[in-house]
């Protein structure tokens, strides 16, 4: 007789919900979900929407007509080259947005579609409501920013890991005989004539396009998949860890490529990467990132008064949801389909919360997706473990909150996208300052703020000192004597020595800064400037 280890005694055995028969409605209730989804981000993110900072650095990579952003150790490119197919015919913010939105939309389908068969309809679509109604999902769904797409890949990669854990599976799963016997595990010749090869393509996709968006992010999702392939005999495959491995290392090639060939070397740019991120380390970063739920898009530094603490509610009841969900998937013997997922999502969560000393809300999308996967089936179970009769009341309760909890998530939502329209105004009426002062391409900004002040100016963004540092105060002294170049200065702060003597002129507030100067070169001096 074979001795089965308790982890193959748990993802063996039957399974009570009907996840054979998925139904032909399934995929129309998971678009419906993708298309509401795509719909509010539409309505409400896109209309008046500037660029963050950070996405003014990925768009500026793709020859916008000014030199690129400095581009730091810690990014990766798959964002840029995921919009480039817009950038390379307009440059539409709402065309950007709008394409965007339209594929978030698509790739969330497709993610939920990847479960369709490892869970029940009703439990993916539950999971796809709860993480689409997010605020931080639908406020980054139109953003050129990698986590939601991460998110969508992790959520890919679990699912097709899964399908590809072993023929006997997909065929007891997705529609084949459930009394398969135990020494018909595994077994090619017995288990059906499915062929896993759809799956390893789907997962080794999958880890390359997480490790094209963010490499760091990939190695946390692939740890605890290699140990679970580990854990568990029958998933013992060669093939298996090809996929985990080779996607994962066809993705980060281009990062460590880059590495050598900008950054001194692979060491050289974690360690920079590392410097920029505040020195990876033990860091408790729980408290930063309830902070961030109120809307804060950055917490660094993270101080001041917990405001609005209803906004983080949800946050302290999804490991209560997913700590039933996986008591409820063990119970019925099919926690594999469930403590994979939940496992996963912790382990993306790790460096975020005990790592980074700073908090941003996108940073925990990644594990939101997968850990949403348990939390609907512990909703689910809430709703039907209470006797017949009283079933009703429990789930006209459930529903309330739910409805409540979007009313919270629409709220938060609605003032991040006020705040990204403010924004766009505010950079729209200092580049028109700089534009009165002479400062027209090709020019150079620096100071704070300088990317997205370039980018509208259609300037150069050059950092003399802090993070994005790329060339010294000598260098862009000799640069103002060749083009207009303008140095932003806060009030009460340094004004370099070879900019003392330019003119200087207040610059209208910016988000998060007020009372600034800009010194502007006397190159950009010409007659029909305006005092």
């Amino acid at each position: 007789m074979t001795r089965t280890s308790p982890v193959e005694y748990l993802v063996r055995g039957p399974v009570p919900l009907d996840v054979r028969r998925a139904g032909p409605r399934a995929p129309w209730w998971f678009a419906a979900v993708a298309a509401a989804f795509t719909l509010v981000q539409l309505v409400v993110v896109l209309p008046g929407s500037g660029l963050g900072w950070d996405e003014t650095v990925y768009i500026s990579q793709l020859g916008t007509g000014a030199e690129p952003a400095y581009f730091s150790a810690p990014r990766s490119r798959g964002i840029t080259f995921l919009i480039a197919p817009v950038t390379a015919l307009t440059s539409s913010v709402p065309a950007l947005r709008a394409y965007l939105a339209v594929l978030s939309g698509a790739a969330l389908f497709c993610a939920l579609m990847v479960w369709r068969r490892l869970l029940p309809p009703a439990v993916v679509t539950l999971a796809g409501a709860l993480f689409a109604g997010l605020w931080v999902t639908v406020f980054y769904g139109p953003q050129a920013m990698p986590n939601l797409w991460v998110a969508l890949g992790a959520m890919c990669a679990v699912g097709c890991f899964l399908h590809a854990a072993g023929p006997d599976a997909w065929d007891r799963f997705a529609g084949g005989s459930g009394n398969a016997s135990a020494s018909d595990h595994g077994n090619p010749r017995t288990s059906g004539t499915h062929s896993p090869t759809a799956p390893l393509l789907g997962l080794a996709a999958a880890m390359a396009f997480i490790a094209l968006m963010r490499p760091s992010d990939a190695l946390w999702l692939g740890l605890p998949l290699l140990l679970a392939a580990l854990c568990v005999r029958r998933w013992r495959r060669p093939a298996l860890f090809a996929a985990l491995v080779v996607g994962t290392a066809a993705g980060g090639a281009q990062w460590v490529v880059e590495a050598y060939t900008s950054y001194g070397g692979l060491g050289a740019r974690l360690h920079r990467a590392s410097e920029i991120q505040g020195h990876l380390g033990p860091h408790l970063a729980f408290d930063d990132q309830v902070r961030t739920l109120n809307g804060r898009t950055l917490c660094r530094p993270c101080g001041g008064p917990w405001r609005h603490p209803v906004t983080a509610l949800w946050w302290f009841a999804l490991p209560v949801l997913v700590a039933v969900g996986a008591l409820a998937a063990v119970r019925d013997r099919f926690p594999a389909r469930i403590l994979l997922p939940t496992l996963t999502g912790l382990s993306l969560a790790v460096p975020y919360l005990l790592l980074i000393g700073y908090a941003a809300p996108r940073f925990l999308l990644p594990a939101y997706a997968l850990l949403s996967l348990p939390a609907a089936l512990g909703l689910t179970w809430l709703a039907t473990a209470p006797r017949p009769g009283s079933r009703p009341l429990v789930a006209a309760v459930l529903a309330l909150l739910l409805v409540g909890h979007l009313a919270v998530q629409y709220a938060v939502l609605s003032g991040a996208a006020k705040r990204l329209r403010e924004s766009r105004t505010a950079f729209g009426a200092a580049a028109a300052t700089l534009h009165r002062q002479g400062v027209r391409a090709p020019c150079v900004v620096s100071g704070p703020e300088a990317v997205r002040l370039a980018h509208r100016t259609g300037c150069t963004a050059r950092q003399t000192t802090g993070h994005d540092r790329s060339l010294t105060e000598a260098r862009l002294a000799a640069l103002a004597r060749r083009r207009p170049v303008a140095v932003v200065v806060r009030a009460g702060s340094r004004v370099p020595a070879f900019a003392r003597d330019w003119r200087v002129r207040p610059l209208p507030p910016l988000p998060g800064l007020s009372e600034l100067r800009v010194y502007v070169s006397p190159l950009a001096w010409a007659p029909h400037v305006k005092g």
